[in-house]
Formats: C-alpha cells, sequence, structure tokens
C-alpha cells in the first residue's frame, strides 16, 4: 500500500516554501558594495556621480518592490519557531486533526490528520471548520460558538455528531479551539484540533446498556436492596423492595423517604449504629421488622454492608433484604427465632451484651437508639460506660465485673445518663454462663430509662413540700392575725380616747400603720397558702391595667422603656380580685426592672385564648378552655435553666441579702392559683424572660341565681339586701362572741359593749353551745372564730342550727373564706369578717348582718 504525498507530507496552505538565510550570499553582497564604492573613488568625483546615481536608483527599486511583496505575502520574514525540527513533526503527524488560522479566519496551517477528517484531497481543498460543516443543523450551533469564543480569545470545546450522508450510523467529533499569539486586545491565531471519539462514544453506550441491564435486574431480583446516605435518606430501593412496602419508586426516587419511615420501632439506630476503624467495611447481619405503607410490618433480615472512609465518616450503605415473612409456613424453626427476634427489638427495655470493660458486642434495638441519643455527634459508643454520667461508671462498672465473676443476685444500678440534659436511667446487670474467654460477653446489662418517673417523683415531693409550706406560713399568718387584730383593736381604743391634739396621738398613728404594714405581710404570708380572703369582681383587664399604667411607669424608672399595654380586641371578661391581681402585675414589673439594671424594654399585652388554641402553647397542666392572656416581657438577663422550677417557691430569691425577700414570685403564683388560673415562665439566659398569666374567661350566666331568702349566703348580701343609711353604729340585741384568744375576745367584746350591744362571751364550741342552751337559742347574732380548738366554726354552726334554723353568724377568719366552706353544708347561709379588722369594720358588720331580716 502506496501513501499519497500529499497527505503524509507536511502541508501549509497559501504560502511559498520557505527558504533557509545563507551567511555566503550576504558576503557576496556586502563585498560587492564594497567593490562598487572603491571603484567609484578611482573615477574621481566628477566622473563617478552618475553611476552613483544610477546604483542607489536600483536599491531604492528594489527595496520598493520587497515592501510590496511583502504587503502582498509574497515575501515573509522568517519564522524560526516554525522550522522548529521537533514541535513541527509532532504536529504534522498528530492523530488529531490540527489547524491554524489567523485573525481573518483563513488557514495557515494544517496537518494531515486534518485534511482527512474534513474530506480533503489535497492543499487546495482544505477549508475552515465552519466551511466544512456549513449547512449541518446537528453541529452549526456548536461550531458557532467555538467561533464566538475564538474571536473572543477563550478556550471551548464541544462534542458533536455527524451524521453518514448514507444514512449510516455516522460518527462523534470533538472539536475544540483555544487562542495562539494572543495580545492584550486579541489573538494573532487560532488552533483547531479535530478528534474522532466515535469508539469512545460505543464503548461508553455499551457500559451504560450493561448497567442498564443491570440495574433492570437488581430492580426485578427476588430479594430486595436499599441503599442510605449519611443524612439517613434512601438513595436508592429496587423494584422488589418497594413493592413489598408498597411504595412508589417515584416517591423513593424523588427523596421523599428515609430510614425511618421503611423501619418499624428503634430499628433503624441499629443500622446507623455501627462502629468501625478508618478505611474498614463491616458488614452486619440483622433481624429486624420493615414498616409497609399502610403501617404493617413485615419481619425481614438485612445483610447491612457499610464502608467507611479514611477520616472515618461513614459513606452510603448496600443492603440487602431478605423477606423473613415467608419462613413462618415453611421452616418454623426459624418462624421461632424471627418471633423472637422480634420481640428482643421491641421490648421497651434497653438491652446488651458486654465484655468485662463493658463494650458493647450486641445490642438491641432500643439500646442503639438510646447509645445515640446520649452521644453529641450522634454516634453510638463502642463501650457502655459512656452512656452513664462520669460520677456514676463506677457503680456500673463494678456491677458488670461481678457479673463476670459468675456473681448473681447484682443490686440495680441507678445512674444519671450522660447528655447535655438530665436524664436517669436504671441498669439491671446479669452474667452470661458458659464463656471461658475473657475477651467474650460477660454480662448481659437491661435498663430503663426512670427519667419522667424521677421528674413526677420530684414533682410529687415538691408539691408536698410546697403544700407543707403553705399550711406552715396559713398557720403562721392565723397567728399573726389574731395578734394584729389585738393590737388593732386596742390602738382603735386610744384612738378614740385621744384627740388629734394630744401628743400621742401621732404615736397611736405610728403604730395604727405598722400593725397596717404587718397585716399587708401576712395577707402575702396568705396569698402563697392560697388562703388570703378575696373579693373577687367582675373585671376588664383592658382597663383594670390602664388604671395602673402611670403606676408602672414610675416603678420601672428611666432606663427602662414601657410603651404601654398592648390590648388585645375585645377582651373577654374575668372574675377576680383587682387590688391581688393588681399586686401580681407590679411584682412581675418590679422584677422585670430588676433584671435590667442597665435599662431594657419592657412589655406588657393582652389577648384572648380560644380553647382550641391552649395546646398551641405547649404548656402541660392547663385544661382546654377560654382564657384572658396577660403577658408580661423584659429583655433582662433571663432566669438561668438550673434555677428556672424554683422561682415560685417561698423565699427562695436570687437577690443580694437584704434586698429581696423571696415571697414576690410565690405570692403571684398563689394569687393567681387561688384565682383560678395558671401561671407560666418562658426564659432564656441573657435573652429576658416572659411571664403568661392565662385567668379563666368568666360567663355571666353561670352566677345568675335566685337570692336566698334567709339572709346573708357565704358572705355576700342577697339581692336587694338593706345597706346602711347613715354612720350610725349604735345598736342593740344579744351578740354571742366566741373566741380562743383571751385577749383578743375581751377587745372584741369590749368595743361591741361600747355600742349598745349585750356580750355574751366564750372561749369555744363547747362553751358557746352551752351558752345558747342557757338562752333558749334566744340570741340575734353569733360572731365566731373558725379555727378553734375542740369544736371548729363550722361544726358549731352545724349545731346551733338544730337549735335555731334562722340564727345569724358571722365567721371571724385570717384564712380565706374558700378554706372553710366546703366543710358547711350545701347553702349554708353566713356573714365573713376577714382578720385582722379594725373595731370600725366589726361594728359595721354586726350591724349589717342584724340588719338583715
Amino acid at each position: 500500500m502506496t501513501s499519497d504525498p500529499d497527505i503524509d507530507s507536511p502541508q501549509v496552505t497559501q504560502e511559498p516554501a520557505r527558504r533557509s538565510g545563507s551567511i555566503l550570499l550576504v558576503l557576496l553582497v556586502a563585498g560587492a558594495i564594497v567593490a562598487a564604492a572603491v571603484a567609484f573613488m578611482t573615477l574621481g568625483r566628477a566622473n563617478a556621480q552618475p553611476y552613483i546615481l544610477a546604483l542607489l536608483a536600483l536599491l531604492a527599486m528594489v527595496g520598493l518592490f520587497t515592501l510590496f511583496a511583502f504587503a502582498a505575502g509574497i515575501v515573509r520574514f522568517a519564522d524560526r519557531t516554525a522550522d522548529d525540527p521537533l514541535m513541527r513533526p509532532i504536529a504534522d503527524h498528530a492523530f488529531d486533526g490540527i489547524a491554524v488560522t489567523d485573525s481573518g479566519g483563513h488557514i495557515v496551517y494544517a496537518n494531515a490528520a486534518y485534511l482527512t477528517l474534513t474530506g480533503a484531497t489535497s492543499m487546495q481543498d482544505v477549508r475552515p471548520v465552519e466551511r466544512v460543516f456549513i449547512g449541518n443543523p446537528d453541529v452549526s450551533e456548536a461550531v458557532f460558538r467555538l467561533l464566538k469564543a475564538a474571536r473572543e480569545g477563550k478556550r471551548q470545546q464541544e462534542e458533536v455528531r455527524v451524521a453518514a450522508a448514507d444514512g449510516a450510523h455516522g460518527r462523534w467529533l470533538r472539536m475544540r479551539v483555544r487562542p495562539l499569539g494572543q495580545t492584550k486586545r486579541h489573538s494573532r491565531y487560532a488552533v483547531w484540533s479535530i478528534a474522532d471519539i466515535t469508539r469512545d462514544r460505543d464503548r461508553q453506550e455499551d457500559v451504560f446498556q450493561e448497567l442498564r441491564h443491570a440495574i433492570e435486574y437488581l430492580d426485578h431480583a427476588p430479594c430486595g436492596f436499599f441503599s442510605v446516605n449519611k443524612a439517613g435518606d434512601l438513595a436508592y430501593v429496587n423494584a422488589t423492595l418497594a413493592n413489598w412496602l408498597d411504595h412508589d419508586l417515584a416517591e423513593i426516587g424523588s427523596g421523599g423517604l428515609k430510614l425511618t419511615d421503611v423501619v418499624s420501632g428503634d430499628g433503624a439506630a441499629l443500622l446507623t449504629s455501627i462502629i468501625a476503624a478508618p478505611g474498614e467495611v463491616r458488614t452486619e447481619v440483622f433481624d429486624i421488622d420493615l414498616r409497609m405503607r399502610n403501617g404493617k410490618t413485615m419481619p425481614a433480615r438485612l445483610y447491612h454492608k457499610l464502608a467507611f472512609g479514611a477520616d472515618g465518616v461513614p459513606g452510603p450503605s448496600r443492603t440487602l433484604v431478605i423477606s423473613r415473612a415467608r419462613d413462618e409456613r415453611v421452616d418454623p424453626q426459624r418462624a421461632a427465632e424471627v418471633r423472637f427476634m422480634r420481640f428482643f427489638d421491641h421490648t421497651p427495655m434497653a438491652i446488651a451484651t458486654v465484655d468485662k470493660s463493658g463494650v458493647v458486642h450486641r445490642a438491641n434495638a432500643r439500646f442503639a437508639k438510646l447509645a445515640q441519643s446520649l452521644s453529641p455527634d450522634g454516634a453510638a459508643s463502642r463501650s457502655i460506660l459512656a452512656a452513664v454520667n462520669e460520677r456514676d461508671r463506677g457503680q456500673l462498672s463494678a456491677a458488670i465485673h461481678a457479673a463476670a465473676e459468675g456473681q448473681g443476685d447484682i443490686p440495680p444500678v441507678d445512674a444519671m445518663l450522660s447528655g447535655a440534659r438530665e436524664r436517669w436511667g436504671q441498669f439491671f446487670v446479669t452474667a452470661v454462663v458458659g464463656e471461658d474467654d475473657r475477651d467474650a460477653e460477660a454480662a448481659i446489662v437491661y435498663m430503663l430509662e426512670t427519667t419522667e418517673r424521677r421528674t413526677l417523683e420530684n414533682q410529687i415531693n415538691q408539691s408536698q413540700k410546697m403544700e407543707s409550706v403553705g399550711q406552715l406560713a396559713g398557720g403562721i399568718a392565723h397567728d399573726f392575725n389574731n395578734v394584729l387584730s389585738a393590737i388593732m383593736m386596742a390602738n382603735d381604743f386610744l384612738l378614740n380616747a385621744h384627740k388629734p391634739t394630744d401628743p400621742s396621738f401621732q404615736d397611736i398613728m405610728q403604730i395604727k400603720q405598722n400593725a397596717n404594714r404587718a397585716a399587708a405581710l401576712v395577707r402575702q404570708l396568705l396569698a402563697f397558702s392560697r388562703r388570703q380572703t378575696l373579693q373577687p369582681k367582675v373585671l376588664d383587664l383592658g382597663d383594670t391595667l390602664s388604671d395602673i399604667g402611670m403606676l408602672l411607669k414610675r416603678l420601672i424608672g428611666e432606663k427602662v422603656t414601657f410603651p404601654g399595654v398592648v390590648h388585645g380586641r375585645d377582651l373577654w371578661p374575668v372574675k377576680a380580685d383587682v387590688s391581688q391581681f393588681e399586686q401580681v402585675i407590679v411584682n412581675l414589673v418590679v422584677n422585670a426592672r430588676d433584671a435590667m439594671p442597665n435599662g431594657g424594654r419592657l412589655a406588657i399585652r393582652t389577648a384572648n385564648v380560644a380553647a382550641a388554641e391552649v395546646a398551641t402553647f405547649g404548656y402541660k397542666g392547663i385544661p382546654a378552655a377560654d382564657y384572658v392572656l396577660v403577658d408580661v416581657s423584659d429583655t433582662g438577663s433571663g432566669i438561668p435553666p438550673d434555677i428556672v422550677d424554683k422561682i415560685f417557691e417561698p423565699f427562695f430569691s436570687t437577690k443580694e441579702v437584704g434586698k429581696g425577700t423571696g415571697l414576690g414570685l410565690s405570692t403571684v403564683y398563689g394569687i393567681v392559683k387561688q384565682t383560678g388560673g395558671f401561671i407560666y415562665v418562658d426564659s432564656k439566659a441573657g435573652e429576658g424572660t416572659t411571664f403568661r398569666i392565662f385567668l379563666p374567661r368568666h360567663y355571666p350566666e353561670v352566677e345568675a341565681q335566685p337570692a336566698p331568702a334567709n339572709g346573708a349566703g357565704k358572705g355576700q348580701e342577697p339581692a336587694g339586701a338593706p345597706k346602711p343609711a347613715s354612720t350610725d353604729l349604735t345598736g342593740h340585741g344579744t351578740i354571742l362572741l366566741v373566741e380562743d384568744e383571751e385577749g383578743l375576745r375581751s377587745l372584741n367584746a369590749r368595743g361591741l359593749r361600747s355600742r349598745g350591744y349585750s356580750v355574751i362571751e366564750a372561749s369555744n364550741g363547747i362553751e358557746a353551745l352551752e351558752a345558747l342552751d342557757q338562752k333558749n337559742g334566744a340570741v340575734d347574732l353569733v360572731v365566731s372564730d373558725v379555727v378553734m380548738p375542740e369544736m371548729d366554726g363550722p361544726t358549731l354552726l352545724r349545731k346551733m342550727r338544730v337549735r335555731n334554723p334562722d340564727l345569724k353568724i358571722i365567721f371571724v377568719s385570717g384564712y380565706a373564706e374558700e378554706a372553710f366552706d366546703k366543710s358547711l353544708p350545701e347553702n349554708e347561709q353566713f356573714a365573713f369578717l376577714a382578720k385582722p379588722f379594725a373595731l370600725s369594720a366589726l361594728i359595721a358588720k354586726v350591724k349589717e348582718t342584724m340588719a338583715l331580716s
């Protein structure tokens, strides 16, 4: 076979053959010029002048013709790089077609491969790329992009398919362009290369077809396959497994399913709890339940293969799934194994087998999930001791060592679990019998999380403690009220006996003011114990908060910004004691001010909360009902998480010694609870605090009841009851006064007698009944304490009603009326006077009750 000399040889179009320069020719030209100059000198100046002019004219003509030849491209300056003996043959004999075009698009060089790929038969037929594929719609767009890149001096690559003229398969070409000899503004030349990649494309197509066949086979294999990425998303599920689980492949392919969606219970934690060394490949076998789309489960065995990278990070899994639901009828033994594994993985107790050092060998799904939740990065640890707080690890380690020695009846270990928040668990350790290998499994550890149980126990203990403190505070307040009542009563006698001009009058007034301050402190104790006397009224919280707006602005000072109360629209009415509710708001505002020593922002908002919206707040213990919400928010220092549960405890304070009694929030809590409401706190250290008060909505129709016919009831007058028309507090009648405090009793009796009443004194209920019997029930009014030895007030009332059904009675107590009205018969009528009280209040209450028919 012979080669075409026009193709095998280097090709240059539109350019004559270059010749190498010669030093001999240069020397001959120089010698001729020197000889001519010597000859002109010998002829003399006058004779040589015509010859000199002729020589100069000849040289000028040669130079002029040379310039024209260079401009026309006939003569060019020699390019030494083109004559490089190494680079020129490489380009000439390259496998890819190479062509060089100038800025005008003309080809200045083309190798033999370019002629072959473009179909040129000789140098006269060679064409640039755009002219070769002109009119071909499959290639024209790619060529246009290449030309644009060539003009802009950029690199560009395109792969195009050129159809054969006879309709054959055609061929694939890879075309590239890059600049050559680029200047700041443009490129002098562009290098084009064309390569035939048809064979590579065919090979890729064959590989793709083989891969498609493999995927099709894998999709319809008799076993299930799936792959999970690091985020827990199902990256691949074959058609067989999707059919088993009744899922759509398109749904899975769009990333709509996670591993937890198709694995029942805590089984997903088993697959994500594998630990291995960097670069290791692990295959674990798991018997778990898969969750079908309809919620049913299917037992399956998984061969879970996982490869770990050099950095220890696990890559996507490759998991083979074998359905074990078919084994139940065929193989009873395997069916029993399936049932045991399902029981093992679905038990609510975390189970693991460990060696002497605590390294976990096997574990169920609940343990794997627990271990992941306790790890900071969500990855399970090899050792069971890592699940326990460092302070309790010694106890669990000792129990495991005892089991490894074969001991039985090992006491359970109560330990705090590791992790950011406080969690507790109870560990039961038993020995594994029959293992001689010291590295083998030494013990079985069963673990139950007891966090909720401990929390409940702490809440019950806290509730009992608060109840005990409340009873103590109430008892102390009751005794203080008796003392204060006596002080205030004696003080009233002194005020009546002294004129304002008397020198002692100011001292007596000072005693009265201090007694009132002491009474306010007692009311705080009673508010905490929820035994204070309230006078609830139907309120519009918007008006109530607006009334104390100026007071709140004075309390918070100038550093704190308070734009005013933001009221909700059409607030529902509530029923509360207005003075006590104001105290609640004032206490919260003062606490907010103290939390913002450098200034901040205070916000108070009100809103209606329907029963359907209560659950959205996420608070425990509040039933679904209609409430009016009051928010008190600040931007202060916040409450640390470790003390937020203690802020409502009495005498608990974070302020410096001497700057707080610790009764403010406990009083708030008691008032809100006694009103029937709920209070919650949301706070983050450094970000501020929000107190939310939920007061029950008041329904007026609930109180629409007929007035009792036989006098005052439950401490309030019936509708239309006569009111005293004057300030005359004198009266007449027989009053039975029952009080166990002798000093207070004598002062009360003295005051009543001074107003014209006949008073019979009794120190307890038994004496009162005897006095009533002596009078044959002819007593106009009974004024009785509630808490007395031997017989309390409610018991005394029931026995007196037997003797005189129409008897009028006033109960006197430092406790709230609701603290004892449950021990009275239903619809029992009585009046009520709260301790401590002044003499004028007692006389007014007696005359008011006596006037009732």
